[in-house]
């Protein structure tokens, strides 16, 4: 591309969109409509320069231009309590629907994954004996045992703070670490599944398989089904580098990658409400029975928050991206 050609024959155009922003809101219909037109053409010239020909006082010039006239056509948008409020009952539930392609499977296959493991530990001594010394197992699994106190080792508040920190990481590593192509979730939820497996493992073996999943249960089924949705999202937003589909891969990656950054805060509330459970009816003096209810129904108050209120906003077009007006406009390069 010869840049002074092109400098000459669209001058004038960014000349004219310069004196209309310059005008503000004194513009006529015709003026306004004008403006949007430049907008879209400078914008489109941007993008020639950047790829074709890159001068870095000519780009830096278009540059200010197009985000001035975006600005001006788009709006300034101000943040109101309106915004955490949709998202909590939109934004983020859509998204979590939207990805169950990808969770629920992760989900069913872990689960299954980590019963098999912890079935050969619990059948087969000698690998229980590669764990850990037997004094060291018998620690753990005896009544009054390690598995036991752990739950109340620590004041019920901090304890539920360290698990609510220790899980938000791990979900947030899941869903950044997504776009290396899948590979560090599937570790980071390998560990999970093998953590779990030995404890199923080991104190099915001392016959104490009821105790262990009543410590478990409570807190655990929201736990981990936040930690499904986090590794399946992660490996989801991992595909979508492999194969972005009819849009282009770096379109299609900001798009889940944006979807990724809300699920994180959402996931961490989620987070929150299990390390309070965790922290707080775990290691409480309720009878068994009553600690898993109170899981349960947090459990399936989660999956119909999901389902019926995210499902009906997926099926009304939300995405748990922002909108259009929030994020940069996506124009075609001219040939």
């Amino acid at each position: 591309m010869d840049l002074d050609v092109f400098v000459t024959a669209h001058h004038p155009e960014w000349d004219r969109l310069d004196q209309l922003l310059r005008r503000g809101r004194r513009l006529t219909g015709a003026e306004a409509d004008e403006l949007v037109t430049l907008y879209q053409r400078t914008a489109t010239h941007l993008s020639r320069l950047r790829s074709s020909a890159p001068d870095p006082a000519l780009v830096g010039r278009l540059t200010q231009l197009v985000a001035r006239a975006r600005s001006t056509v788009t709006g300034t948008r101000r943040a109101s309590w309106r915004d955490p409020v949709r998202f909590l009952t939109a934004g983020f539930p859509a998204a979590v629907y939207r990805s169950r392609h990808w969770w629920v499977p992760t989900a069913v296959l872990s689960v299954l994954l980590s019963a098999l493991i912890g079935w050969w530990i619990g059948t087969h001594p000698e690998v229980q004996s590669a764990i850990a010394a037997p004094d060291d197992l018998r620690r753990l699994t005896r009544p009054g045992g390690e598995y036991e106190t752990y739950y109340s080792s620590h004041p019920a508040a901090s304890f539920a703070a360290q698990v609510w920190t220790n899980n938000a990481q791990a979900a947030a590593m899941c869903l950044v670490l997504g776009a290396f192509l899948c590979v560090p979730v599937i570790c980071i939820l390998f560990v999970n599944v093998l953590n779990l497996a030995v404890g199923i493992g080991l104190m099915s073996s001392a016959g104490r398989l009821d105790t262990f999943l009543g410590l478990v249960l409570p807190h655990g089924l929201l736990e981990l089904t936040a930690v499904f949705v986090a590794a399946g999202t992660g490996l989801r937003l991992g595909w979508t580098v492999i194969d972005p589909g009819p849009r282009t891969r770096r379109s299609a990656l900001a798009r889940q990658g944006r979807a990724a950054v809300g699920m994180a805060i959402g996931l961490a509330l989620v987070l929150f409400v299990s390390g309070l459970i965790e922290g707080f009816v775990t290691p409480s003096g309720l009878p068994t029975w009553a600690r898993i209810a109170i899981g349960v129904a947090v459990e399936a108050a989660f999956l119909v928050y999901v389902y019926v209120l995210g499902g009906r906003a997926a099926r009304a077009g939300e995405h748990g991206d922002l909108d259009e007006a929030e994020r940069s406009a996506e124009l075609r390069t001219a040939a």
